[in-house]
């Protein structure tokens, strides 16, 4: 995948990229694999807002992506490379053997024509998935799963890749994006490979329009707010935080302080994640 860059005919153009698509095969989703995607506006069931910022945005559809991986033994014939609206990897739509389809996130190199397969002794090669007690040490794997046959939940955005280090007992030992080192059971099915389209985050949307399109809404800076909207309002002129400390609109501690309050996976994380580099 490469970034297309465009002229400054206008301000908004000016800085703008995205992606060029070379990558895409095919423009038409599964109709057997859709399903309608509800909006909530951010909305909870009494129609109070109970998350921020969303709205609006363009229609969609939403890909039904196969995370468990659980048609084993099973080889599989990469019949196209699909765009999703609702995630910034790409996915690649699988025939199998036994005419069943399934869309699953396509790894970094899976090209159209390639065979996959899901099972415990296939090879080492990007899209075939495996328990990670059958996968080498060193091996890039993405879509891991944290509980045994409950779908894959890290490193499923464009870019990720987790490196298996070890293993040791029932467990093993994987350094995640963040830098975080943690234990992962090795029962755990994993896919080889790191996920593609991996110059996702060098686009630059150029404009507010196109945030809008994403469904994402203006955010207003505390300091801008009035004493009743937020804490950090209010004042003549311009006015520093003050000494509680950066809060949120609600009044709880922001800005690097840990919410995190998980006893049941601490032990499972051997290392912290480090401070992102600026």
């Amino acid at each position: 995948m490469a970034v297309k860059i465009y002229k400054p005919t206008s301000p908004g153009r000016r800085g703008m990229t995205s992606p060029t698509f070379e990558e895409i095969t095919k423009t038409e989703p599964e109709r057997s694999l859709i399903v309608a995607l509800r909006k909530s506006g951010g909305r909870d069931a009494q129609g109070k807002i109970s998350v921020r910022h969303r709205g609006g945005g363009a229609r969609r559809h939403l890909r039904l992506i196969d995370f468990k991986r659980n048609k084993l033994d099973i080889p599989a014939k990469v019949a196209a490379i699909e765009y999703d609206p609702n995630r910034s990897a790409r996915i690649a739509l699988l025939h199998y053997a036994d005419g069943e389809k399934r869309y699953i996130i396509a790894p970094l190199d899976l090209r159209v024509g390639d065979t996959v397969v899901a099972g415990k002794n296939v090879d080492v090669r990007p899209g075939n998935a495996m328990p990670i007690a059958n996968i080498p040490v060193g091996t890039m794997i993405h879509n891991i799963e944290l509980q045994p046959g409950k779908g894959g939940q890290l490193a499923r955005s464009a870019g990720t890749g987790v490196q298996l280090l070890g293993k040791e007992g029932d467990f093993a030992q994987l350094r995640l994006p963040s830098g975080e080192v943690r234990l992962v059971r090795q029962t755990c099915m994993a896919t080889i490979g790191v996920v593609g389209n991996l110059d996702h985050s060098n686009v630059k949307l150029g404009k507010a329009g196109r945030k809008r399109h994403l469904g994402i809404r203006p955010t207003v800076r505390g300091t801008a707010m009035s004493p009743r909207d937020h804490p950090h309002g209010g004042g003549e002129g311009r006015q520093p935080i003050g000494k509680p400390g950066p809060r949120s609109p609600w009044g709880k501690p922001t800005r690097g302080y840990k919410t995190r309050n998980n006893k049941k996976t601490d032990a499972l994380i051997i290392k912290r994640r480090g401070k992102k580099r600026s």
